[in-house]
């Protein structure tokens, strides 16, 4: 579903220590909105929905709703600490056009 590089991992579970959310997982998602038409969602939540879909890259477990899988499926999930901004970074194969943030998207 979602490739998580290393060094997302690395920050994800650095975050979810630093602010007391051990054993949460990370949510991604989503949803209208943005320049683009589409926004992605990341949040550390502990809470599985009834229409959630939930796997395992790089021993990180990553749960989306059953929506989203559609939009996001082959997306890479990599973190940026560069010049450029800082902050995790979704590169999905599925989006026809991104904003130049790189925060929203459209099909």
């Amino acid at each position: 579903m979602i490739t998580v590089t290393d060094i997302a991992k690395e920050t994800a579970l650095r975050m979810m220590s630093e602010e007391k959310n051990d054993g949460h997982f990370i949510r991604v998602g989503v949803e209208g909105g943005g320049c683009s038409g589409l926004m992605y969602q990341l949040e550390f939540d502990n809470s599985i929905n009834e229409d959630d879909k939930e796997f395992e890259d790089n021993g990180i477990k990553v749960v989306m709703n059953k929506k989203s899988v559609l939009y996001l499926a082959g997306t890479t999930l990599d973190y940026s600490g560069g010049l450029n901004g800082k902050g995790f970074v979704f590169t999905n194969p599925n989006a026809s056009r991104t904003c130049g943030c790189g925060e929203s998207f459209s099909l």
